[in-house]
């Protein structure tokens, strides 16, 4: 086959880098908005914060004369003859204009004011402070040493004894009998929190009642319906519970009440939680002033950003010079290019806060029943495309915008994924949200009589005489995506 050459025209579509900053910078939440600012401030050093009083009048000709003096000059003068940078001085209005963050989109904040922030040590610590106040041999110490790092973060030690045992004879060269490592791990189970280094949810609950038996008979019954009766109590087959105890519905009511009151993580509120799950920063604040609902902006973890004027002297000292040689025209280069990448991650900044404002505009608009009254029920259908019609923005760019954002209201703090849902005939055509048969299927759920639960038909039932057109898997679907149990397992004495 010979071989040929020829011309193709064709059309694609690429995505700029400064496009690709902008859609990461969309899905960072306001949480970690700081630390990703932070980051670039540290790998640019012509971008850096307003507030800062970092003393700007260095001595530029260090900066250009810091090279030896026997600099090479490789390459050709006629590469670095083009440079323009008159763009980058200016004088006047014309200059590189700082830019601040925080204008009229923004709530007023105390400068006093600060954020909350954690401050406490990990279950591992609390457990390794434990230890430290036993008595054991150095084989003993070690071997629990071994057993604490192997407890995860709920509090359970997973990980089977013979495991143990090998980790510890490979790692540590130690060799201890199954006898030593459970007598350790009997020792381990008495700190606190009680119930700590449990195999199982079983042996966790037991560890608890255990130290509560000076408190009566109720806690023995409830150690023998634990010990003897576990499978049937976690499927509330209580029947078979009283004619095996020979107990009344009094008596098992007051068995069941010391049970439910245990913890079954009891590591669980020990320790360090992820940033984002152990408080919410909103994103955005609505505020009903009088009926005219009013959308503000976070900005407490966006500093204001500026060009460095240190780097724009620079350029303003090379302009005036007559002499240009090869090294102060690389450094040139060097700062065009910081610049230049400042210049963008500030626009990209801004860009992200003047995406966000309309995305959440709208939403606000479409569900502006809710947000003046709080109640779920007269919440709109609202899908991804949607708001993306309306802003004319992508789909993919609003998903970002809602992934991970919080809104403050008065009637609490929402996710932003929480306004959208799918819609749902009701028997006159009308068009209603899923998240309001959600909302009823839980008052319903939640006003049942416990002892006589409803179960998926009859909930269905009584949604399709409110009128509303749902089958009973929907019924089932929804109630699993509410967290609602069956209803045996909703089922009380």
């Amino acid at each position: 086959m010979a071989l040929s050459q020829g011309l193709q025209q064709k059309l694609l579509q690429k995505l700029s880098p400064q496009q690709i900053q902008l859609m990461k910078l969309l899905q960072v939440p306001t949480a970690n908005l700081e630390e990703r600012i932070k980051e670039e401030l540290e790998e640019n050093p012509a971008l850096e914060q307003s507030d800062e009083d970092a003393d700007e009048n260095f001595d530029e000709h260090d900066e250009f004369d810091s090279a030896e003096d026997d600099y090479e000059n490789e390459g050709s003068e006629e590469d670095y003859d083009n440079i323009d940078i008159s763009d980058y001085v200016h004088d006047g209005d014309d200059e590189i204009a700082d830019y601040k963050m925080r204008d009229e989109n923004y709530p007023e904040m105390d400068d006093k004011q600060t954020m909350p922030f954690r401050v406490e040590s990990t279950l591992h610590d609390m457990l390794a402070d434990q230890l430290g106040m036993l008595t054991l041999d150095d084989k003993s110490r070690k071997i629990a040493e071994q057993v604490v790092g192997s407890i995860d973060d709920d509090g359970y030690l997973r990980r089977e004894t013979t495991s143990i045992q090998d980790d510890l004879a490979f790692r540590q060269n130690i060799e201890a009998s199954e006898e030593e490592i459970e007598n350790v791990i009997h020792l381990i189970q008495q700190f606190d929190p009680p119930g700590v280094a449990a195999r199982d949810l079983q042996e966790c609950l037991l560890l608890q009642l255990e130290r509560r038996r000076v408190e009566g008979h109720t806690v023995e019954q409830a150690i023998e319906i634990l010990t003897r009766y576990f499978d049937e109590f976690t499927k509330k087959h209580y029947d078979k519970i009283q004619r095996g105890l020979n107990i009344n519905d009094e008596e098992l009511r007051d068995i069941i009440q010391q049970i439910i009151r245990l913890n079954p993580k009891p590591g669980g509120n020990v320790g360090e939680v992820n940033k984002a799950e152990s408080y919410v920063i909103p994103d955005f604040f609505i505020f009903n002033n009088a009926g005219k609902l009013e959308l503000t902006l976070n900005s407490k973890n966006a500093p204001d950003l500026r060009i460095s004027e240190g780097y724009r002297d620079m350029l303003r000292e090379y302009d005036r010079g007559s002499k240009k040689d090869k090294r102060q025209k690389e450094a040139v280069l060097f700062i065009k290019q910081k610049i230049d990448a400042a210049k963008w991650f500030i626009d990209a900044i801004k860009q992200r806060q003047q995406t966000l404002m309309m995305t959440m505009q709208t939403i606000m608009d479409y569900q502006r029943e809710f947000f003046l009254t709080g109640d779920e029920t007269t919440m709109r259908p609202m899908i991804l495309k949607d708001i993306a019609e309306r802003t004319g923005l992508d789909i993919s760019t609003v998903s970002r915008v809602a992934n991970s954002k919080f809104v403050q209201t008065e009637f609490g703090t929402y996710r932003l994924k929480f306004f959208f849902s799918e819609s749902l005939s009701t028997e006159s055509g009308e068009e209603v949200s899923t998240r309001e048969v959600k909302k009823i299927l839980s008052d319903m759920v939640g006003g049942e009589n416990k002892r006589k639960p409803l179960s998926d038909e009859r909930l269905t039932e009584l949604l399709q005489e409110k009128g509303y057109n749902i089958a009973r898997r929907t019924v089932a679907k929804y109630r699993e995506q509410l967290n609602i149990p069956v209803a045996r397992l909703r089922k009380e004495l």
